[in-house]
């Protein structure tokens, strides 16, 4: 993947190429500002959001410049307020686009120590309470095989979101937890 910056400040709303839209006030009102691409800094563009529009793709929003901070995973919709979308604040500072068929296989492997240590299982599918199926709400490594997923802090899909693509993730940390403590997973299905 390309990483660029393209984000405008735009004085008429024209959204054919573009496939996101920041908002700088709820219900999509305010200034508004256009990206189809990675932005590392986008401070200088706004300085609040307080609403979106994906038009297309999967886009992962972080509350920090250089893709740090919470992160927000948000697929194909309208989002009127930041709570929408599970904000902490109306902070967003970097995003990252990807692209996925989504019709194709989803795998992923959890397990309760580092380095793919102890207890593991493996899921093709949401699981909305790691607890019901796993041993308990630790998750220290896992391995996504196959698509894109979402990490949730709590049950039911609430919480501190981890966007997770394909690869290792030995710890934690490689995922941007600051613990191991997972309360469930989702598939990415809507790109």
């Amino acid at each position: 993947m390309i990483q660029g910056f393209c984000c405008e400040t735009v004085g008429s709303e024209s959204r054919d190429l573009n496939p996101i839209i920041f908002y700088e006030d709820r219900n999509f009102q305010g200034r508004y500002y256009e990206c189809d691409t990675d932005c590392p800094d986008m401070h200088p563009h706004f300085s609040r959001c307080n609403s979106i529009k994906v038009e297309s793709g999967c886009w992962v929003l972080y509350e920090k410049p250089n893709y740090s901070g919470y992160q927000y995973v948000l697929t194909r919709g309208e989002y009127a307020d930041y709570q929408r979308w599970m904000g902490y604040n109306d902070s967003i500072r970097s995003c990252r686009t990807f692209s996925y068929t989504s019709e194709g296989p989803y795998r992923i492997r959890i397990y309760e120590r580092p380095n793919f240590q102890g207890q593991m299982m493996e899921f093709s599918g949401d699981c909305e309470s790691v607890q019901d199926h796993f041993r308990s709400r630790d998750i220290y490594s896992c391995n996504v095989m196959d698509g894109y997923w979402t990490l949730y802090e709590h049950p039911g899909y609430r919480g501190r979101q981890y966007f997770m693509k394909p690869g290792e993730y030995r710890k934690f940390s490689d995922w941007g937890a600051t613990c191991a403590s997972t309360g469930s997973f989702r598939r990415i299905t809507d790109f």
